[in-house]
C-alpha cells in the first residue's frame, strides 16, 4: 500500500472540537509536525475532515 505525509499547516485555535479531535487521533500536535500514514479509507476521511489544516502527499 502506498503511503501519506501529513503535515499540519494551521493551528487548531477556533476550529471545532471533532478537527480537534480528528487531528490528534493523526498523531498531530504541533505546526510543521508531520507524521507517515498507510493510506487507507479511513485516513482519507479523517483528512478530509481537517483539509483546510493539513497539507498531504503522497511517500514511496
Amino acid at each position: 500500500m502506498s503511503q501519506l505525509k501529513i503535515t499540519q499547516t494551521k493551528s487548531v485555535i477556533s476550529e471545532k472540537q471533532n478537527q480537534r479531535d480528528t487531528l490528534r487521533t493523526l498523531g498531530l500536535k504541533k505546526i510543521g509536525q508531520s507524521v507517515v500514514r498507510e493510506d487507507s479509507q479511513q485516513l482519507r476521511g479523517m483528512i478530509r475532515t481537517v483539509a483546510h489544516l493539513v497539507a498531504v502527499e503522497e511517500v514511496d
